[in-house]
């Protein structure tokens, strides 16, 4: 089943499977990486893995940046962090 270079083998298919992903994988080397994948438990393990990631942080969704602080807040954020250090 695996070989002795199969290590060297699964950080090649780590280091592609980004592009694979996203589809930016010249044909020969999809063809390559899905043979690899047929008979790799952990590189398929890694791969489902990375997936479910991209998916979760498709869920995700774009976060709104909140506006800046105001002075007035600023003031009230480092007048408070005086006082807690002080307390500490």
């Amino acid at each position: 089943m695996h070989d002795e270079r199969h290590p060297e083998d699964c950080k090649q298919v780590f280091a592609m499977l980004s592009e694979y992903l996203d589809e930016e994988l010249a044909p020969q080397s999809c063809e390559e990486l899905r043979e690899h994948l047929s008979h790799c438990p952990p590189c398929i393990e890694f791969l489902d893995s990375l997936k479910r990631s991209v998916q979760l942080c498709h869920d995700c969704g774009l976060a709104e940046t909140p506006p800046p602080l105001t002075e007035a807040e600023r003031a009230q954020l480092v007048a408070a962090y005086e006082r807690w250090r002080k307390r500490s």
